[in-house]
């Protein structure tokens, strides 16, 4: 019996409009998605993996948001190019995360493949195992997330293309993208500070700190200021990056002069904090007040709801997706591409609790 090669919708609708480019049907660029997806009769999300897919072909070639595809008819038989993703996580946690799903299913979609090796936090954010790492794994080309500025310069310096997913490049020859948060952070501390709170804490890992404050937090620590709040270690404490070292961090700071307001700068240090709340009998918001600096899916089932920083993970995911395609067609792509990010108040931020 003969293998049956089943095609998935978008493939089916990339192999069809391949077939009309080539046979001239359009000649200089392609209808976009909505005309296309009416015209074929399926949704749009198959019709914008079909054309991401005739993207790494380099069939088509995009020209920014709005804009049509520009059509480049092969001088020879299309042979489409294809990288081995390696995607360096933080932890092993994250490869759960939604947007490294929607990645890893998106770098497929435009015909990559992607391998995890280990992780950051597994190789203890030290340089000489990530590059002992980086040599083992077969890879044309890294994903890096939530990296410490150390691990971002050593990659720098590689042949191997690198890209720098919510880490800070700054002046690097690295592109990379994430969100942009200082306004965020600012719009969070008149928000506590609006409902009485002076003891107010930021939780976020070590590398945000170390050697200097991001940008980010720096602005978290001028908007303090700005409040007049006497500014300390108190307010951005530095732990040890491991479990018990954040519970330890918790501990400490709940022992003498407890802070009204925590803003975690993870989801997975939120709901950490969160649990550590409960067990010991603080309500949130009656005794602490919380603010998560990222967005988490499951906020939207949390009730009361909570107060967070968001930003549109589609622009983030689809920078990463067009750096892969430029980079399989020999493409230098440095550009770095960063996301404004917003303040969403919510019920996790009450009014200072009295006594």
């Amino acid at each position: 019996m003969p293998f049956l090669n089943l095609l998935s919708p978008s493939e089916q609708v990339a192999g069809h409009l391949r077939n009309e480019i080539l046979r001239g049907r359009w000649s200089d660029t392609i209808p976009g998605v909505p005309t296309l997806a009416v015209e074929l009769g399926v949704d749009r999300k198959t019709v914008d993996a079909a054309l991401r897919r005739l993207e790494a072909e380099g069939l088509l070639v995009p020209q920014g948001a709005g804009r049509r595809r520009r059509i480049v008819l092969p001088t020879e038989g299309l042979t489409p190019p294809a990288l081995r993703v390696a995607i360096l996580l933080r932890e092993p946690v994250d490869r759960r995360l939604d947007y490294i799903v929607e990645i890893q299913h998106l770098l497929g979609e435009a015909g990559h493949s992607v391998v995890f090796p280990e992780t950051l936090v597994e190789l203890g954010m030290n340089v000489d195992r990530v590059a002992r790492s980086v040599e083992r794994t077969r890879a044309d080309a890294w994903i890096i997330v939530a990296a410490s500025m150390e691990v971002l310069k050593w990659f720098e310096t590689q042949p191997v293309p690198a890209f720098a997913l919510f880490g800070f490049v700054g002046d690097m020859r690295l592109p990379g993208t994430g969100p942009i948060k200082a306004s965020a952070y600012r719009d969070a501390v008149r928000a506590l500070v609006s409902r009485g709170h002076r003891r107010i804490v930021l939780l976020a890992r070590p590398q945000r700190r170390l050697p200097k404050p991001g940008v980010s937090e720096q602005a978290f620590l001028d908007a303090l200021k700005a409040e007049e709040i006497r500014v300390g270690d108190y307010n951005f404490p530095l732990w040890e990056d491991t479990k018990a070292g954040y519970q330890r961090c918790l501990d400490s700071l709940f022992r003498v002069t407890p802070p009204t307001a925590l803003v975690c700068q993870e989801a997975v240090l939120f709901f950490a904090a969160q649990q550590y709340l409960s067990a010991r009998g603080l309500c949130v918001p009656g005794n602490v007040s919380l603010v998560c600096a990222d967005p988490d899916p499951i906020f939207v089932w949390s009730e009361p709801s909570v107060a967070h920083i968001r930003w549109d993970s589609r622009l983030i995911l689809r920078r990463v997706i067009h750096w892969a395609n430029n980079i399989s067609h020999g493409k230098e792509d440095l550009r770095k591409r960063f996301i404004r990010a917003e303040f969403v108040n919510g019920g996790t931020i009450g009014p200072v609790a009295e006594g």
